[in-house]
């Protein structure tokens, strides 16, 4: 997917030739409204009100409770909505162990024994956060679910995402990237959960991906990609394709795979 630091905007032949319409903080085009919203890390209003919802003090030292990325079909009232506070709510139902690491042992004392801190949850944040979905009913009030369950009905497909395809070179009518959240693990790694969005003439693309590294242990990666093609304008709803991957290694199985490089490697 392109960098958002080598998109400078569509051109104004670009969005006519594509039907599309430049809107606050996205583009409408086919029938789609995207939008995306960057917003500044929680405040302690905020921060409380994520605790109090979630029932947990434990949370990413930067959370962007504000920010998201809104796809949503106009004449269906199909929408996918990205953001920190439902993906943090998966994380929280999903309850992994702790990952137990020499690192990790070292946070449980601070200066005095009263800053002893019990890790006896799943610090890295992972999640199996998907997105969010909804159908926005006549009065505007959308029937939200979690990863596809309930409202929207998700179907098994041997249809595969073309990955060529979207290699070949289209303007870009509108490209983002938004951080839900992001967790440096004590100086012991990096944990984050980002979403980017590209636009195209022909359909949008969608990358959502949890990035773990705990150093010298453990790296984690679960991603979830949508892809939709613009339909010819005959009114058939439209079709999004969906393919999650996990995936998870240890830096000892990754260093018996790579022996050529230097365990070094894994921390740039």
């Amino acid at each position: 997917m392109a960098s958002a630091a080598a998109w400078e905007g569509p051109t104004a032949a670009e969005l006519k030739t594509a039907g599309a319409e430049v809107i606050p903080g996205g583009v409408r085009v086919k029938g789609w409204v995207i939008q995306s919203h960057k917003g500044p890390i929680l405040n302690a209003a905020s921060l409380q009100r994520f605790e109090d919802e979630l029932q947990t003090t434990h949370l990413p030292e930067m959370v962007f409770g504000e920010s998201f990325l809104s796809l949503q079909h106009t004449q269906t009232g199909i929408k996918f909505h990205f953001n920190a506070l439902d993906a943090l709510k998966a994380w929280k139902k999903e309850a992994l162990p702790p990952v137990e690491v020499p690192a990790a042992a070292k946070w449980k004392f601070r200066s005095k024994p009263s800053d002893q801190v019990i890790l006896d949850y799943d610090y890295t944040f992972t999640t199996p956060y998907c997105g969010s979905d909804a159908v926005v009913v006549n009065s505007g009030t959308p029937q939200t679910s979690l990863d596809g369950c309930g409202t929207l009905c998700w179907e098994d497909t041997n249809d595969r995402i073309d990955i060529v395809a979207l290699s070949a070179k289209e303007p870009i009518l509108f490209y983002d990237e938004v951080i839900l959240y992001e967790d440096e693990l004590a100086d012991n790694g990096i944990s984050f959960l980002t979403v980017r969005v590209r636009v195209m003439p022909t359909g949008w693309f969608l990358l959502l991906r949890f990035w773990l590294r705990v150093d010298g242990v453990l790296m984690r990666l679960r991603d979830t990609r949508l892809h939709c093609l613009f339909g010819n304008g005959d009114g058939a709803k439209p079709v999004v394709l969906r393919e999650c991957c996990w995936r998870e290694a240890t830096f000892a199985t990754l260093s018996a795979v790579c022996k050529s490089l230097e365990p070094s490697t894994f921390f740039e």
